[in-house]
C-alpha cells in the first residue's frame, strides 16, 4: 500500500508533540518529545523521525508538514525586549508613552496601578521629519537625510530590530517605504517592520505596537523557521511545509517569514480548531478551550462550532491588533514557577521552566519548584512521562516545596496544594474574562481541556465554575498538532475604508475589496491552490458615528451594489443587537460608518476524521492497573487506570487518576468520567 502521510507538530514550552494522519487509510498515530529550546528545530526533527518510525514508513511518504509554534508568544510573555527601536514622525515621540487612557481593572484601580515600561524605552525612540494627512497627501515632505541619521544611530548602538510607525501610513506608505530604503542602504543587518506592511488600519498606538511586535519576533521567528527549513528540506524536499497563523489558518513557511506576527498565537489557535473537531464529532457545539502546557494555558470560547476571531487581541499586556482566534493567554503552565513574594504570600508564574531546566523533577538543573512539582508531590502524576521515557525524581520535587513551604509559613501538603489552587484560579479568571466580562453564563458551556497539563486541573475548574462538564480528548496533549491537520491555507488583507453610509459610492468600495481580493488570489496561486479549491471571504467594521470602536460583520458574496451596501448594513444591526442589547436599526438619524473592509483567501485542505472506539460493558475494572496515594482535600487510595484500555460507556469514578502517554487526568472524588464513543473522557460531578 502507498502511504500518504500529513504530520502536524507544536513545539510547546516543555514538549513537542506530533500527529500523523494516513490518507489513505485514515488511522492517527501521535508522539511527544521534549522540546529543545535552545534550537528548537532539533525537537522539530526529532518528532518527525519518531511519528515516522512508530507509522513505519520513511520520508518519501509525507506528503504535507504543518507547524504550530510558541516562539513568538513565549518571547512576548518574558516582557524582555532588548534591542528594539521604533522610528516614528516627527513630534509623535511619546506615542508609546500616552498609550490609551484605560487603566486595567478599571478606573478604580487608578490609585494603585503603576504604569508599565514601555515596549520600548523613550530613549530607544527617534523621530523623522515628513507628514501625511488623513487623506494621503504630503504634508511635509520626507527628510532623507535626517532618515539617514537616525538608522546610523540605531547602527551605533546595535540595535538589531526597528519598528516604523509613521502618523497615516495607512493611507499612503511612502514615507515608511523609504525610510525602510534607508535602513537597507545604511544597516542591512537589522530586522525592520513597518506598519503599512503589518496592519494597514487606523489607530496609531495599536498599529505603532503592533509594529514593533513584528519588528522583535522577525529575527527570533525568522531564524527559527530557517532552521526547520535547512533541516527538512533535504528530508522531504517535495512536501509543503506549513505554519499555523493566529487566525485559524496556515500559510507557507517562505511567507511566514515575512509576517512572523502572523503567527502570535500559533500553537494556541491550533489548539482551538483542534477542540473544535473534537467537540463536534463528540456533539457538543458551545464550548471553553483550555489549552495548558508547559509556559501558559490559553483559554477561547467556541459557539455554534466555529471559533471567534477578532483584531483587538492581547498576549500579555500588549495589544496585537491582527486577525486571531480570539484568546486569553494566562503564564500558567506545567512549568510555571513557584515563588514566595515580598511580602511572604506564595505566588506562581507567570516566570516557567520550561523544558530546559524545567522542573526539579526533570533532575537538568533546575532550582525552583513549578507547577508539575507540586501535582507529582501530591500523587497526580505517575513517576515518569511519555511511558516511561522520561523519570520523574519525586524526592527533588518533595525537597524544594519543603524549602517554599518553610519560607511561606506552610505545611508540605499545605503549599504543595497552595500552587495547584493558585494555578487554578489564575485558569479560572481567564476563562471568566472570556465568559462573564463579555456577558456569557459560564455555567452555559462544556470545557475540553488539554495540553500536557490541561486535564490536571479539569476537576477544580469544573467546582470553581460550576461548568456543564469537563471533556478530556484522547492524547490531549498532541491536540493542538491534531488541529494543524483540521485547517485551511488562510491569508487575511485589510484595509482602512472611513465613509458615511449615506454618502457610500459603491464603486469605491468595489475598488478596495478588488485589491484586497487580488493580494489573496495572488497568495493563493503562489501557495499552489487552484480556483476549484480557493474561497475569498469578506467583511467590514462598521460602527455608529461618534463610537470609538467597530462591530464587525461578514460580508456576501456577488456584486458589489446598493444591494450589497443595505445587506452589510442589516447584518451590521443585527450583530450590534446581539452584541450589547440594542440598535439603531429604524433610527434614521443615527449615521452609519464604514471604518475597515477585509478579504481572507482561504485554501481547501483536506481533513482527517475522528475514529470511533470499540463499545465496552460499562467496566472499566479491566484497565485499572493498582492504585496509589493522592492528595485531593486529604490524602486517598486512588485507582490508577490506563486509558487506551477504557472503551465506549466505561465509567471512572473519583478518587482515580487516569494515565495515558501525553498527559495524566485526575478524577477528584465526587466526580465520574465517562468514556463516550470517540474515546473522550467526560467529567461531570456524581450526582449520587
Amino acid at each position: 500500500m502507498t502511504h500518504r502521510i500529513r504530520i502536524g507538530i507544536d513545539t510547546g514550552g516543555t514538549f513537542t508533540d506530533i500527529v500523523a494522519a494516513d490518507e489513505t487509510s485514515g488511522a492517527v498515530v501521535t508522539v511527544k518529545t521534549p522540546s529543545t529550546p535552545h534550537d528548537p528545530s532539533i525537537g522539530f526533527m526529532d518528532g518527525l523521525t519518531k511519528v515516522l518510525d512508530a507509522v513505519g514508513v520513511g520520508a518519501e511518504a509525507v506528503s504535507a508538514v504543518s507547524h504550530g509554534t510558541t516562539v513568538a508568544t513565549n518571547a512576548l510573555l518574558q516582557e524582555d525586549f532588548p534591542g528594539l527601536g521604533f522610528v516614528t514622525t516627527e513630534g509623535f515621540k511619546h506615542i508609546l508613552e500616552i498609550a490609551r487612557q484605560s487603566v486595567p481593572e478599571g478606573y478604580g484601580n487608578s490609585y494603585f496601578w503603576v504604569k508599565p515600561e514601555r515596549i520600548v524605552p523613550l530613549d530607544l525612540v527617534r523621530e523623522v521629519p515628513g507628514r501625511i494627512d488623513a487623506a494621503g497627501a504630503v504634508v511635509a515632505e520626507f527628510d532623507p537625510e535626517a532618515a539617514r541619521d537616525v538608522a546610523r544611530w540605531f547602527k551605533d548602538r546595535a540595535i538589531e530590530s526597528v519598528g516604523i510607525c509613521f502618523i497615516n501610513a495607512y493611507v499612503s506608505p511612502d514615507h515608511e517605504s523609504r525610510m525602510r530604503d534607508v535602513f537597507a542602504a545604511e544597516y542591512p543587518e537589522c530586522a525592520v517592520s513597518i506598519s503599512s506592511d503589518v496592519l494597514r488600519e487606523y489607530r496609531e498606538y495599536e498599529r505603532s505596537v503592533t509594529t514593533l511586535v513584528d519588528a522583535f519576533v522577525k529575527p527570533r521567528v525568522g531564524r527559527y523557521i530557517h532552521g526547520i527549513k535547512e533541516r527538512l528540506d533535504p528530508f522531504t524536499s517535495d512536501a509543503p511545509f506549513y505554519v499555523m497563523k493566529s487566525n485559524g489558518g496556515v500559510m507557507s513557511a517562505d511567507e511566514i517569514e515575512d509576517a512572523p506576527i502572523t503567527t502570535i498565537l500559533s500553537g494556541p489557535a491550533a489548539g482551538v480548531l483542534g477542540a473544535i473537531a473534537v467537540a463536534d464529532a463528540a456533539g457538543f457545539d458551545h464550548i471553553l478551550t483550555l489549552d495548558g502546557g508547559g509556559t501558559s494555558t490559553d483559554v477561547s470560547v467556541v459557539r455554534g462550532g466555529a471559533p471567534v476571531l477578532t483584531t483587538e487581541g492581547a498576549v500579555g499586556r500588549f495589544p496585537v491588533k491582527v486577525p486571531m482566534v480570539d484568546i486569553v493567554t494566562v503564564g500558567t503552565g506545567g512549568g510555571s514557577i513557584a515563588w514566595r513574594a515580598p511580602d511572604g504570600g506564595l505566588k506562581v508564574g507567570p516566570r516557567s521552566a520550561g523544558a530546559d531546566p524545567g522542573p526539579l523533577c526533570y533532575s537538568k538543573g533546575g532550582t525552583e519548584p513549578a507547577t508539575t512539582d507540586a501535582h507529582l508531590t501530591l500523587g497526580r502524576l505517575p513517576g515518569a512521562l511519555l511511558g516511561g521515557e522520561i523519570a520523574l525524581d519525586a524526592g527533588a520535587s518533595k525537597e524544594g516545596l519543603e524549602t517554599l513551604a518553610a519560607s511561606v509559613g506552610l505545611g508540605l501538603e499545605e503549599c504543595a496544594s497552595g500552587v495547584l489552587e493558585i494555578a487554578a484560579w489564575n485558569q479560572a479568571n481567564a476563562i471568566r474574562q472570556m465568559t462573564v466580562r463579555r456577558g456569557l453564563d459560564v455555567r452555559d458551556f462544556a470545557m475540553i481541556a488539554f495540553g500536557g497539563s490541561g486535564p490536571l486541573t479539569a476537576c477544580r475548574l469544573l467546582d470553581i465554575l460550576s461548568l456543564r462538564a469537563a471533556i478530556i480528548p484522547p492524547s490531549p496533549g498532541n491536540l493542538s498538532a491534531f488541529g494543524l491537520l483540521s485547517v485551511d491555507v488562510r491569508n487575511d488583507y485589510v484595509q482602512t475604508f472611513v465613509a458615511r453610509n449615506s454618502a457610500l459610492e459603491p464603486g469605491d468600495l468595489e475598488e478596495v475589496f478588488a485589491g484586497l481580493a487580488s493580494q489573496a488570489t495572488t497568495s493563493l496561486r503562489r501557495s499552489g491552490f487552484p480556483e476549484e479549491q480557493s474561497l475569498l471571504a469578506r467583511s467590514a467594521d462598521l460602527r455608529y458615528l461618534g463610537q470609538a470602536f467597530e462591530v464587525r460583520v461578514a460580508a456576501p458574496d456577488g456584486p458589489i451594489d446598493d444591494g450589497f451596501v443595505a445587506e452589510v448594513t442589516t447584518r451590521f444591526h443585527d450583530e450590534h443587537e446581539r452584541l450589547y442589547g440594542y440598535c439603531y436599526r429604524n433610527d434614521l438619524s443615527q449615521v452609519i460608518e464604514w471604518v475597515n473592509v477585509r478579504v481572507a483567501g482561504i485554501g481547501r485542505i483536506s481533513k482527517p476524521s475522528l475514529p470511533r472506539i470499540e463499545r465496552g460493558d460499562g467496566d472499566a475494572s479491566r484497565a485499572r492497573t493498582g492504585s496509589r496515594r493522592v492528595f485531593f482535600d486529604g490524602w486517598h487510595e486512588a485507582a490508577i487506570y490506563r486509558r487506551d484500555l477504557l472503551l465506549a460507556g466505561d465509567t471512572v469514578a473519583g478518587p482515580a487518576v487516569v494515565e495515558e502517554y501525553g498527559s495524566t487526568t485526575p478524577i477528584a472524588p465526587g466526580y465520574l468520567a465517562r468514556v463516550d464513543d470517540i474515546g473522550n473522557l467526560v467529567i461531570t460531578e456524581d450526582s449520587e
